[in-house]
C-alpha cells in the first residue's frame, strides 16, 4: 500500500473499529472462504478481493500493526520509524532548545506523503546551534597526506518483506520481485514459513563508492488461509465432526497439503481434542515433514427435522449420564 493511498481495513473486512481479535478472525474466515482463488478458478476480481482482505486482516490481526494503523493511518508502514526519533529525543532530552512532539496530536493531512513529514519532525529535534539532526558519523579513516575521509568501501545489506500464499511456500515458486527500481527473480525453496529469512547474495544496498554490493535478505509472510494455520512449525486446522460421530466414532476425510486423507475419530472424543497426522504437515528439509494437528469441534446442528427431534428426545430421556455431575459439588 502507498503512503498515498489510504485503505479502510474495517471496512474491507465489515467490522468496526472496535471489534476485538475473534470479530475480525470470524469475518475474515467467512470472507476469505468466499474469495478463495481455488473457489473462483480465474475470477482476477475475486483474487484481487482475496489480496484486500488479507492484507486488511494481517494488519488488524496484529497489536502491534493495528495500533500503528490507527495512529497514523496510511502511513502506517512507515510508523516505525518514529522509533529512531524517539530515540533522537531521550539523547537530546537534556537540551531546553529542543522540542517535544505529541505523535496523537500530529495532523497528518497537511503533509503530501511521509517523508514531508518526517522531515519536519526531524527538524524540529534539530539543535539551533548546529542545524542538522543528530546522527552517528561515518566512520573515518586518515591516508597518507593525514586528511580524513569517509570510509566508502562497506557494502551495505539490505532487507525487504514478501508475500506467499500457503501453496507457493509449500511447494516452493518463482517470484519476480521489484526493488529500488531494479526487477529481480527470486526462487523460494520448498517449506518457507512465517519467519523464513532468504539471503539473496549481492542484491544489497552498494557501498558509497559503488564499487561492490551487500546482500538482500528477504522476510517471508504468509497471506491467511482460511483452514490451515502454524503452530511451531506443524500445521494446525479445525474440524467439525456430528455428535454422532463423536459419541459412535468414524472415520472422516481431513484436507492436508497433499489432499484428503482418511482419519479415524475414536468414539467419545470431545470438542477442542487434538489429533495427529503423522508426516502430513509443514516441509521441514529435504524429504522431511511435519505433523497436521487436527483440532475436533462437534458442531451441534442448527436445523433438525421432526423424525432427528424425536431421536434426540429418545437420546435425552435413556441417557444414563450426566455430563455435569464432576462440578455439581463445587463451592466458593
Amino acid at each position: 500500500m502507498s503512503s498515498t493511498e489510504y485503505k479502510d481495513y474495517y471496512a474491507i473486512l465489515g467490522v468496526k473499529k472496535t471489534a476485538d481479535t475473534s470479530e475480525i478472525k470470524k469475518n475474515f474466515r467467512q470472507l476469505a472462504l468466499k474469495y478463495h482463488p481455488d473457489r473462483n478458478q480465474g475470477n482476477k476480481a475475486a483474487e484481487s478481493k482475496f489480496k484486500e482482505i488479507s492484507e486488511a486482516y494481517d494488519v488488524l490481526s496484529d497489536e502491534d500493526k493495528r495500533a500503528k494503523y490507527d495512529n497514523f493511518g496510511q502511513y502506517w508502514e512507515q510508523g516505525s520509524g518514529s522509533r529512531q526519533t524517539n530515540n533522537a529525543t531521550s539523547r537530546n532530552n537534556s537540551s531546553t532548545s529542543r522540542s517535544k512532539v505529541d505523535f496523537n496530536s500530529s495532523d497528518f493531512s497537511q503533509y503530501g506523503n511521509f517523508d514531508e513529514f518526517i522531515n519536519e519532525l526531524l527538524g524540529r529535534f534539530s539543535s539551533p546551534s548546529s542545524g542538522s539532526t543528530s546522527s552517528p558519523n561515518p566512520p573515518q579513516s586518515s591516508n597518507s597526506q593525514g586528511f580524513n575521509r569517509t570510509e566508502t568501501s562497506v557494502p551495505i545489506n539490505d532487507e525487504a518483506s514478501i508475500n506467499l500464499t500457503y501453496a507457493e511456500a509449500f511447494r516452493g515458486t518463482t517470484k519476480r520481485l521489484k526493488l529500488n527500481l531494479e526487477t529481480m527473480e527470486v526462487r523460494i525453496p520448498a517449506g518457507a514459513k512465517p519467519g523464513s529469512r532468504i539471503r539473496l547474495p549481492g542484491k544489497g544496498k552498494a557501498n558509497l563508492a559503488g564499487t561492490s554490493r551487500g546482500d538482500l535478505y528477504l522476510n517471508v509472510a504468509l497471506d491467511p488461509h482460511p483452514f490451515f494455520s502454524f503452530e511451531g512449525d506443524n500445521l494446525v486446522c479445525d474440524v467439525p465432526i456430528a455428535p454422532d460421530e463423536a459419541v459412535l466414532g468414524s472415520s472422516i476425510r481431513i484436507p492436508t497439503p497433499d489432499g484428503l486423507v482418511t482419519m479415524k475419530v475414536p468414539a467419545g472424543i470431545n470438542s477442542g481434542q487434538v489429533l495427529r497426522l503423522r508426516g502430513k504437515g509443514w516441509s521441514t528439509s529435504p524429504g522431511n515433514r511435519s505433523d497436521q494437528l487436527v483440532r475436533i469441534v462437534v458442531a451441534t446442528p442448527q436445523k433438525i427435522n421432526s423424525q432427528e427431534r424425536e431421536y434426540y428426545e429418545k437420546i435425552r430421556d435413556l441417557r444414563a449420564e450426566n455430563p455435569r455431575s464432576s462440578i455439581e459439588g463445587i463451592e466458593l
